[in-house]
């Protein structure tokens, strides 16, 4: 199973998204540094998270959630929409 998932900054409010087969440690991975994106905005908090069955439907569901659209499915998300299709 991979993860695609959306952290959020804790000082900043900035939005990062990825995937991952290890959730828990790629959190551990981005708090500690050891990203340099996700350095300069750390500490971070997981937010939303979706999974699917393999990298191929993970890297084209990462590219739908940083497209235009798929930033304001994640912002109506926050701001207490439901869970559904990417149109926002």
């Amino acid at each position: 199973m991979v993860t695609i998932y959306v952290i959020q900054s804790i000082n900043t409010n900035k939005l990062y998204v990825g995937m991952t087969e290890d959730l828990n440690n790629r959190l551990k991975e981005d708090n500690a540094g050891k990203s340099k994106y996700t350095a300069t905005y750390k500490p971070w908090k997981i937010i939303y998270t979706e999974t699917t069955e393999n990298f191929q439907d993970a890297k084209k569901r990462e590219r739908d959630l940083k497209s235009t659209a798929g930033k304001k499915f994640i912002l109506k998300y926050l701001n207490g929409g439901s869970k559904g299709s990417l149109s926002a």
